[in-house]
Formats: C-alpha cells, structure tokens, sequence
C-alpha cells in the first residue's frame, strides 16, 4: 500500500514575525532590544512612529497601512500603586500594601495618553513591545474618524460613529474591556455589566 504524501504548511510571513516576538529575549529580537531601548528612553512620553514594530500584533488589532492612521509609541512606568508603608499601630495583614492594585493597567493608562496628545483621533487598539527595570512601551494604533479614506473604509468606517468617541477613557478598548472584567460572563459577573460603577451607585 501506498502511503500518502505529507504535504508541509508554509507559514505566513506573520506567523514569523509572531514566532519570533514569543520569545522577545531570544533571537534577532533580543539582538536588537538593548539598542532599541537605549534610543527609545531618550524619545518623548508619546512619540509618532513610521510603522509598527510588531507587524503581526498591529495588523490583528485592526492597523492597516493608509491616511487617517497613525501609530504612538507611549512610555509608561512600572510598578503598582506604590502605596507608602504604615509605621505603627497596624497589623501587617491590615497595613493593605501588598494587596492594593491600581483601577486601570499601565496599558489602558498608555492608550489614554496617546488619545490626549492626538486629540482629534481614536485609540483603536494597543500592544506590548518592551520593557525594562523601569519602564514598559507600548504602541498605540489611532484613527482619525474624519479622514475619507477610513469613512470609505468597511472595516474600520464604523469608528466614524459618535457613539465611540472617546473610547480609550471610556474602556471601550481590548484593554478597557478586559479591565472592566468584560472578557467573563455568568456567575460571579453580575454587577460588571452595565458597569461597576452603575450597581455601587457612584455612576448617579
């Protein structure tokens, strides 16, 4: 009997890009990161880059190449909420150092200041590139509602709608979702919907 003939899955030139950026410290991505770092330190908070570093993640997430599209990349500082040590008088189990974590992730804080210095676009979405003792980067997709070529887009021409404006303060992105607990549903997420702040009475 003949056996059939095995015939080998060519990757994509994405699935490359997205094979080598799993391991950032490895290969000719860890290469290029201690020279990349050194540049970046010295650039702005929020600095208008060319085109992604990440192809793969920036293509997945909605960029295409064409007007009415710019990418940011933000630098944000590490760390927690960095909350000061009680001296005396508490318990260590109440002092609430530990366990005390920010409302919004270092992303959400990134896309944020990237909509406040491109006033009149929309955070699409955002991605990790780097990140060191001190600092993380990461790179910011924007669209400009108001460009004809994103109006005449199908794809992304529904950024054009009021109903989204804002959406990066508004945690209407992958990592505002995500942090307003929008990735669950059933028991245990009943007060996340329409929002947290609609059940505890804040939002009135």
């Amino acid at each position: 009997m003949v056996e059939p003939v095995r015939v080998k899955k060519m990757k994509s030139f994405y699935k490359y890009i997205s094979d080598a950026w799993s391991s950032p410290r490895e290969g000719y991505v860890g290469a290029l990161r201690q020279d990349r770092l050194k540049a970046w330190r010295q650039e702005m908070t929020v600095q208008k880059i060319e085109r992604p570093t990440r192809l793969d993640r920036a293509r997945a997430l909605g960029y295409k190449a064409k007007q009415g599209i710019v990418v940011a990349r933000v630098m944000v500082r590490r760390g927690g909420r960095r909350k000061s040590r009680y001296q005396r008088n508490r318990k260590t189990s109440k002092m609430g150092v530990n366990t005390i974590t920010m409302g919004k992730s270092i992303q959400r804080i990134a896309e944020e200041r990237a909509g406040r210095r491109f006033r009149n676009m929309e955070v699409l979405n955002s991605y990790w590139v780097a990140e060191d003792g001190k600092h993380k980067w990461y790179e910011v997709i924007l669209v400009d509602p108001c460009a004809p070529s994103i109006m005449n887009d199908k794809n992304l021409k529904w950024v054009t709608n009021d109903v989204h404006r804002g959406r990066a303060v508004r945690g209407k992105t992958s990592a505002g979702r995500k942090g307003r607990g929008m990735r669950h549903k059933g028991f245990g997420t009943e007060k996340t919907r329409p929002g947290i702040r609609a059940h505890d009475g804040k939002g009135k």
